[in-house]
């Protein structure tokens, strides 16, 4: 089995998770140079323009493989994957959907495919398209969720496809990624250990809530209404939560929700910001430079196989 390192041609095998409004090109730059594969969030992104620009920041910044992750469900997802391909991006990450209109133009452009699924039978149908690898990602990580944990949904999509299967969900040092290649994945995603990196461009409040947090100190809103979302527990998602199970409409739950994570990222609002986190928020303790995160991730694996090893 190839590793992800060896496909991509990044140091580590490891992703970092396309946050929208966090993942800009400077910060897609830092991890790309940190050793991981940066991938820049169109999540946030408003115009075709604004994303040009951050192509273009990241290019200035870096010389190492970048991505672009698209949230098929945006409604410039067309104009988005059609300048994926003028740009010739390296490689594509995408979510919420099938990206399988758009391969023929990214084929054609040298792009790597990677579509983020949380079941085996998505994982399936994409391998057919003619997807290069999947990441495979559990219920534990932050923001959009699916049901699955990642040490259920891992093994299961990688005895169902036969490309290349990514980890991702409750992933933030070496013991797990460890595991993630136990459980038969080529690499990880990562997002939430992220956050807390100096590079990372969150409003500082968002990092110290992150740092503060306990193991169970995350939530999922939007279960009933089915967009499920993983976020810390803070006043808005008590009182959604509350108006959730009350039987509120989407257009009443979504005045919680509208701008929340805008107003967490850039303002710093942790009561009524959505601070998206995953379930691994409990092992954050300090800031430190991206690089030095992933180089933990990386060593603290490699050292957690040889024991194991050892053991056997």
């Amino acid at each position: 089995m190839k590793l992800l390192n060896e496909i991509l041609g990044t140091r580590y095998p490891i992703i970092q998770g396309g946050m929208a409004n966090i993942a800009t090109g400077e910060f897609a730059a830092a991890c790309s140079n940190g050793g991981a594969l940066g991938v820049i969030a169109c999540g946030g992104l408003q115009s075709g323009e604004a994303l040009r620009k951050e192509i273009a920041d990241c290019r200035a910044r870096t010389d190492k493989p970048f991505g672009v992750n698209i949230m098929l469900m945006h409604p410039l997802a067309d104009e988005f994957a059609r300048i994926v391909a003028e740009e010739k991006v390296p490689v594509v990450t995408t979510g919420a959907g099938n990206p399988g209109k758009y391969l023929p133009a990214w084929k054609a452009a040298g792009i790597v495919v990677i579509p983020v699924v949380g079941a085996a039978i998505l994982a399936v149908h994409l391998a057919k398209c003619g997807v290069d690898a999947v990441i495979a990602e559990g219920t534990e990580s932050g923001g959009h969720v699916g049901e699955m944990a990642t040490m259920a949904l891992v093994p299961q999509v990688v005895d169902a496809v036969d490309i290349p299967v990514i980890a991702a969900g409750g992933i933030a040092d070496g013991r797990q990624m460890a595991a993630a290649f136990a459980l038969g994945a080529c690499g990880v995603q990562v997002g939430t250990c992220l956050l807390v990196s100096r590079e990372c461009p969150i409003h500082e409040n968002y990092k110290a809530a992150l740092l503060k947090a306990k193991d169970s100190d995350t939530v999922v809103t939007g279960r009933i209404t089915g967009a499920p979302v993983r976020i810390l527990k803070n006043r808005m998602s008590r009182e959604y939560l509350r108006r959730e199970k009350e039987g509120a409409d989407k257009m009443e739950l979504e005045k919680y929700t509208l701008g929340s994570l805008r107003r967490a990222v850039q303002q710093g609002d942790t009561q009524t910001g959505s601070l998206m986190a995953g379930q691994v928020c409990g092992m954050l303790h300090e800031i430190r430079p991206v690089e030095e995160i992933l180089a933990g991730l990386w060593n603290g694996g490699q050292e957690r196989m040889k024991a194991l090893g050892a053991l056997c």
